[in-house]
């Protein structure tokens, strides 16, 4: 095992009715922003939940932020906090909503372009605290430092992390999820079991505590993933995905073990040029990234055959072709299409990709820093 150092200071509410208790959690001097997306929260009952908990405190609103946060409309808002001396926010809604709240705390107090947070990783000093209710579970950002914005003028997507945005509290209620569209739903199930697979199926670093519980998480989405979407309103599934979901990058599985995430830079870039969800993007890259990639992931790909799948028959190449198999066939199981045909993107996406790699530096990808602008070309010729 690796060297780590582990720290996670997120206070986490979980279950049914636990937005009446967010006050708590506040302080009670605290001038609030409430930050939200499309406006579902006000007919799903949960921004009546959030009202009613925030009842005899100073709080404004800022709606709108998207699928994947723009600058260009999470700047709107640091201009309203800076206006009006907000100083604490509070963000209700998905990891998209969350993120992007991250990136306005961090934005207001810096001094300079903000957009040189993500593009050149300028340091982070300081950051408005702020508190989060999930409604949507699959990114994990409610407890964890990270966050991606894109930038819409340029279609850039880029991330950054930094402890000083850890969320003060979180706030799990299954319940909050019931309203959500199956697309969602399937969404969140995948981008769960990516973010396991990401720190999971590397090479093997004798941490068997890491692996067993990652293997769990995976084989828990497999389990209860599909049940959520046969009855959108089965709270015990619900609750087991949402906590999968948030087990799967709050850094423990993480700590002590390689880590690729090369998928999820293929996928952002999807995302920015064409505008798939970023589910839809690993769902698509990532099958064929453990095929181009195989031979450097050999043993893990074998263990994850046999512990998650049960593969213990045949060959070990054959082994290996049907655990890719299977996790194909689950994404599409749940209702996640697995190639770019299906969302009508052609193989002409290959080189504007690898020309941004190219032009960002980003030549060394993944756990071997051997995922290369040409290795990337190959994967995505996998895709089609």
């Amino acid at each position: 095992m690796e060297n780590f150092a582990f720290y996670n200071p997120v206070k986490i509410l979980f279950g049914k009715g636990q937005i009446a208790n967010i006050a708590a959690e506040i302080p009670v001097d605290a001038k609030i922003l409430v930050t939200y997306g499309g406006g579902s929260i006000k007919t799903n009952g949960v921004y009546e939940q959030v009202k009613a908990a925030l009842t005899g405190r100073t709080f404004l609103e800022f709606g709108g932020i998207e699928a994947n946060p723009h600058l260009e409309t999470l700047l709107k808002a640091v201009e309203l906090i800076r206006a009006e001396g907000i100083n604490f926010l509070l963000a209700v809604g998905g990891g998209s909503v969350v993120d992007g709240t991250k990136f306005i705390a961090a934005a207001v107090p810096f001094d300079g372009d903000p957009w040189d947070i993500l593009a050149k990783h300028a340091p982070i000093k300081a950051a408005i605290p702020f508190g989060a209710v999930l409604t949507l579970p699959a990114t994990g950002s409610e407890m964890n430092t990270s966050s991606v914005v894109t930038k819409w003028e340029t279609q850039e997507k880029l991330f950054f992390s930094s402890p000083l945005v850890f969320p003060k509290f979180s706030v799990l209620d299954p319940e909050t999820t019931f309203s959500l569209p199956p697309r969602q739903v399937s969404n969140g199930i995948v981008d769960a079991f990516t973010h396991v697979m990401e720190q999971y199926l590397t090479y093997p670093v004798n941490a068997p505590l890491q692996d067993r519980m990652a293997e769990s998480i995976l084989q828990t989405l497999i389990e209860e993933g599909p049940k959520t979407l046969v009855d959108l309103r089965d709270y015990e599934s619900r609750a087991n995905v949402m906590w999968c979901a948030t087990m799967a990058l709050n850094g423990l599985i993480g700590v002590g073990v390689p880590q690729d995430w090369a998928t999820h830079m293929i996928g952002h870039e999807l995302t920015a040029l064409h505008g798939l969800d970023h589910a839809q993007t690993l769902a698509i890259v990532l099958p064929n990234m453990l095929s181009i990639k195989r031979d450097r992931k050999r043993e893990k790909l074998l263990q994850y055959a046999e512990r998650v799948w049960g593969l213990v028959d045949g060959d070990e190449d054959a082994r290996i072709d049907q655990a890719i198999q299977k996790t194909r066939d689950f994404f599409e199981s749940v209702g996640v299409r697995t190639k770019l045909s299906d969302y009508g993107v052609g193989l002409d996406v290959i080189p504007l990709i690898t020309d941004r790699f190219e032009k960002r530096g980003f030549v060394a990808l993944g756990e071997h820093q051997d995922v290369t602008p040409k290795v990337v070309e190959q994967i995505l010729a996998l895709c089609a």
